[in-house]
């Protein structure tokens, strides 16, 4: 009787998302305002429901929209201007427009009729995008919080599960997740205060490290790994935070001292060398290429008093060459973009897997983008030296935190485009000749009511290349019970 039931009900679901075809007898001759905004975007086959709700103030009445994909066309009604896609309606148009196109047609009944906007496409790519992302959920402002989560996001969904809780620990501050070539099982993780340590899982193994050393200025921070999983190149930082009240950019977190170290895996020990921890430099923002055998980072000239000088500090973006076989660093510094000859400030750079694109955030001064609202993207092509604005990725707000798909194909990146306050996950590909195309907000069920009522940021999103499995009750058991490993220090003159 249940089953009958609900299958019954999952009928009456789907007659009801149908609607017949709208006899259109005038035209508009421009696109309707939906939000978000996905006219013309490209997007990988596999995403989610692309739903949205029509908010021009033009339509009253109801409305139709016409989808053409192939030799199909299906007509969906909106509920209240939402257009909402059934999972099974929508795979199937998407693998029909697979490297085309959708066709969409907004249509509203008037007074005098049907009104047709003008048609939009959504192009799918068959280069599909990996099937989750990780990020921080945060309040905006970054300077107290109550809940603090790890979260991950199916993509091809809109399942959205907790991967760690503050509130499963002792309300401490948990930040800078990080993964090993996007593999779900490699990750990596702080927890501060009374918790305070780095916990690293790999393979299932659960480890928790007492990063500070007496030669190190502070515990690991920001990491990236080596794509052998032997090696994670972190800084040490001294930071600090103010908040301004007469600067556009309201929060600006600075360094008064930070240095690049590598931390050995295997042998517990954090490795450093002169070039790569000087106090006449601010280092910072390690990632190693895809191959394995080059550090690039961010380093500025020291500035002293801070945060008087704030404004004075202005990273270059940086280059050493390393050994992966001994964990040794090479003697010379390439610098690839000079700060000062620009006066500007690189953060986060990101390199593709495929070796092609380097991708960062520039900024006026200093290294918290994600707060900057003059933040953009940038990329610089390591085959030719080419550095060029992402154009289509920028906007009035900050454009900061990025990461690649396994494909470099897709970059998800964080934007206060929507609101100048919370930050949100964008998507967009980029193609072959390292063109960005338009950029797409990841999609909900109801999007107009989800972001309305979503009071926390999308901090540092990362794709992952599948669901994360670790439980976040037996990690916060751990971190209660579990002993620390205290580790070595060996500096390379």
């Amino acid at each position: 009787m249940k089953k009958r039931l609900t299958a019954i009900c999952l009928m009456c679901m789907a007659l009801c998302s149908c609607a017949t075809r709208p006899d259109i007898t005038s035209h508009v001759d421009a696109c309707p305002e939906i939000f978000p905004d996905y006219t013309d975007v490209t997007v990988p086959v596999n995403i989610a429901p692309l739903n949205f709700e029509v908010t021009d103030e033009s339509v009253d009445g109801k409305v139709v929209l016409i989808v053409e994909s192939g030799d199909e066309t299906r007509y969906i009604r909106a509920r209240k201007g939402l257009i909402s896609f059934r999972k099974g309606l929508w795979d199937s148009l998407m693998e029909k427009a697979s490297d085309d196109s959708l066709k969409l047609t907004v249509c509203f009944r008037g007074d005098n009729g049907w009104t047709a906007f003008k048609p939009f496409h959504i192009i799918v790519k068959s280069d599909e995008a990996d099937p989750y992302i990780a990020y921080r959920h945060i309040p905006p402002g970054y300077t107290m919080w109550k809940e603090m989560t790890i979260r991950q996001r199916n993509i091809e969904s809109f399942k959205e599960t907790v991967i760690y809780s503050n509130l499963q620990g002792r309300g401490n501050c948990v930040n800078c997740h990080s993964f090993r070539d996007r593999d779900p099982d490699d990750m990596l993780f702080h927890l501060r205060s009374e918790l305070g340590g780095t916990y690293i899982f790999r393979d299932g193994v659960k480890e928790k490290l007492d990063t500070k050393t007496d030669s190190t200025i502070s515990p690991l921070v920001y990491p990236y790994w080596h794509g052998s999983g032997k090696y994670v190149a972190f800084t040490v930082n001294t930071t600090n935070e103010v908040v301004h009240t007469r600067n556009r950019n309201v929060v600006e977190v600075f360094d008064e001292a930070s240095d690049v170290v590598v931390y050995d895996v295997e042998r517990h020990e954090i490795v450093t060398a002169d070039i790569l921890s000087s106090e006449d430099a601010f280092e910072t923002f390690p990632t190693f290429s895809p191959d394995g055998r080059s550090l690039y980072f961010c380093s500025s000239q020291a500035v002293n008093p801070m945060p008087a000088g704030f404004r004075e500090v202005k990273y270059s973006l940086c280059r050493v060459d390393f050994n992966p076989e001994d964990c040794t660093f090479g003697t010379v510094v390439d610098t690839l973009f000079n700060a000062r000859a620009h006066d500007a400030s690189i953060s986060f750079p990101r390199i593709s897997p495929d070796g092609r694109l380097l991708v960062f955030a520039l900024s006026d001064y200093g290294n918290f983008s994600i707060w900057h609202k003059e933040a953009d993207l940038y990329a610089a092509d390591l085959q030719n030296g080419r550095i060029y604005e992402m154009n289509a990725l920028n906007s009035d707000d900050a454009e900061s935190y990025h990461s690649w798909s396994s494909n470099s194909r897709w970059l998800v990146f964080g934007t206060r485009r929507d609101d100048g306050l919370y930050t949100k996950a964008y998507f967009s590909y980029i193609d072959a000749d390292g063109n960005a195309h338009k950029p797409f907000l990841l999609p909900q069920k109801d999007p107009v009511r989800f972001y309305e009522n979503n009071m926390y940021a999308y901090n540092i999103p990362e794709f992952v290349s599948g669901e994360v499995k670790y439980d976040g009750r037996e990690i916060a058991v751990f971190a209660r019970k579990g002993e620390s490993r205290k580790l070595g220090y060996r500096k390379i003159r």
